[in-house]
């Protein structure tokens, strides 16, 4: 299923920001002024909102405890966590953010 999310004005480069999709928190990435990505939002080591961390490029850093996460594959790169987090497909159609959600 696709959903609007947000319009390209909305988030700012190298900022990201908590969007609620469906019933879901998912932390709207923009690591460059053409890139968008999305992953859930609570860390997966704590109950964290990832959104409120630092995006140092491709890498989102966890606010509570200082995981990061790659936000293109979700994967944890450091400790304290071990999980990766979801990721969702984005795109970019007339100005407009959609994510495409699983059935």
């Amino acid at each position: 299923m696709r959903f609007r999310i947000a319009s390209v004005s909305e988030v700012e480069v190298g900022r990201a920001v908590a969007v609620e999709v469906n019933g879901r928190r998912i932390a709207l990435c923009r690591p460059a002024p053409d890139e968008f990505y999305a992953i859930d939002d609570t860390c997966s080591h704590a109950l964290a909102s990832l959104s409120e961390g630092e995006l140092m490029e491709y890498e989102i850093e966890c606010p509570r405890h200082g995981a990061h996460f790659d936000i293109r594959t979700g994967e944890a790169l450091t400790l304290p966590a071990t999980k990766p987090v979801r990721t969702y497909r984005v795109a970019v159609d007339n100005g407009e953010i959609h994510i495409e959600l699983p059935d």
